[in-house]
């Protein structure tokens, strides 16, 4: 018996349904192109957020490494030590480097930063001070605290008598005078703890004008104990 034709009804039921299964198709297919589009937009985020992460680590701070480029002065050597307390306090014994690219400054800021380091060394830290560029004046006196003293290949450093203004009567312009000497035979005592050189020898060397040395003459002399 042959099958009977369709009728209206069924023709536009099936046309319907037809429809419906298409536009259900297309808003599967619209959502899979979403779903693509935000997994692609969250590769993109997590792929940044892994550059940021690792130039973050990358970063001097997470390798205790310090770079001190300005004048030994009150501000710059509070900075310094306020890093490394966070160093000391944060991972107990780890080693720090302190790179050094500095025309000197104070004395008396100076000696403070010395006595800190110092301390971190009594504590179990290995301080490394590597000067770049170069290391001038009381800036050539803080390399003199650290366990390993180097230099850069091209670096230089700058060995002088210190300075402090004298103004006033008399007894202001001795007393200046008197510290003055003080601050020198401490600077020297640093400098011959290690030094091939005798205080008498710097001193010759120092008096009345400035002592250059390169990098090859400051571990000639002892001033260093490694070029890199």
């Amino acid at each position: 018996m042959p099958d009977r034709e369709a009728t209206v009804e069924e023709r536009e039921m099936w046309a319907a349904e037809a429809h419906k299964y298409a536009a259900e198709a297309r808003a599967a297919n619209s959502e899979a192109d979403l779903s693509d589009l935000e997994a692609a937009k969250l590769t993109l985020q997590l792929a940044e957020l892994q550059r940021k992460e690792r130039n973050e680590l990358a970063k001097d701070v997470h390798h205790k490494v310090y770079v001190f480029d300005k004048q030994v002065e009150e501000s710059s050597v509070k900075l310094c030590i306020q890093q490394l307390v966070n160093w000391s306090r944060q991972d107990p014994g780890c080693k720090i480097e302190i790179q050094i690219n500095s025309p000197g400054g104070s004395i008396i800021d100076g000696f403070a930063l010395i006595d800190f380091i110092r301390g971190l060394r009594e504590n179990g830290h290995e301080v490394t001070m590597i000067a770049y560029g170069y290391a001038a004046s009381m800036a050539g006196v803080l390399l003199q605290a650290a366990d390993r003293r180097l230099m850069g290949k091209h670096a230089l450093m700058l060995i002088h008598e210190g300075s402090l203004g004298a103004i006033g009567d008399f007894g202001k312009v001795e007393d200046r005078l008197k510290l003055m000497k003080m601050m020198h035979d401490k600077i020297l005592a640093l400098f011959t703890e290690r030094a091939k050189l005798s205080a008498g020898q710097i001193r010759s060397r120092w008096e009345r004008k400035d002592w250059w040395l390169t990098a090859e003459e400051a571990l000639k002399h002892g001033f260093v104990d490694e070029i890199r």
